[in-house]
């Protein structure tokens, strides 16, 4: 393997680990969007709530009358008791029973079962490319570059999950969200997504044979690379 395309594979999979770790803290955080009631009386405290693909968290806060600048409870740094509670297709109990109002079961679990498969085309991808840094095995790089831009499809594609999700339960009459942003766990999606969709890119195109320098030089006929 020629020294400038062991370089420029270490550079791709040196980007590609950062956007590994914002798939991967994006999945385990809670903070995919952020959903606030309207609040009438700010003498009483109020909930916001913020969710991720495992479970959902209220914060109860108290809002003193010098800090009023809106009608919604919030924002979510201010300080309040927080209860978190798993989705109710992954455990049952009384705990669960107010996601059955203010989650969707189909958008959440399909979320959370694609950003798995992602996870798994993640891991297939780290695997190949490590194993190509062995002599003989660099065959692998086209592999792992198609398992990281399959593992960024899976991100971008439960984040819109999630978006449609969030959009549902605030046009829906049963609940009492009004108002919602997206966090920091869904930038983290997001980011993902380019980094392993282009370093996916990056790797399939290093992958390939050296194209002919002359238009009279066929790849059979250029030099071998070492």
């Amino acid at each position: 393997m020629q020294e400038l395309k062991a370089l420029k594979i270490r550079i791709a999979f040196f980007i590609t680990l950062i956007g590994v770790s914002l798939m991967l803290a994006a999945i385990m955080g809670n903070h995919w969007a952020v959903m606030s009631p309207k609040v009438d009386d700010f003498t009483q405290p109020c909930e916001v709530a913020h969710f991720g693909l495992w479970k959902l968290c209220t914060k109860r806060i108290t809002v003193e009358g010098n800090d009023v600048v809106s009608t919604l409870c919030g924002p979510l740094s201010l300080p309040g008791e927080t209860n978190c509670s798993y989705f109710k297709h992954f455990t049952s109990g009384e705990n669960a029973e107010i996601l059955q109002v203010t989650t969707q079961r189909e958008y959440s679990i399909s979320a959370a079962a694609i950003a798995i498969i992602g996870v798994g085309f993640m891991t297939m991808g780290t695997i190949c490319t490590l194993l190509s840094f062995r002599e003989k095995l660099d065959y692998l790089l086209k592999p792992a570059g198609l398992f990281y831009v399959f593992a960024g499809l899976c991100m971008i594609i439960s984040a819109e999950v999630i978006r449609q999700s969030v959009h549902r339960m605030i046009d829906s009459k049963e609940t009492v969200w009004i108002e919602y942003y997206y966090s920091w766990s869904f930038g983290c999606a997001c980011a993902s997504f380019a980094l392993l969709f282009i370093c996916g890119i990056a790797l399939v195109l290093i992958s390939l044979p050296r194209m002919p320098r002359n238009p009279w030089e066929t790849c059979m006929d250029a030099e071998p690379e070492i």
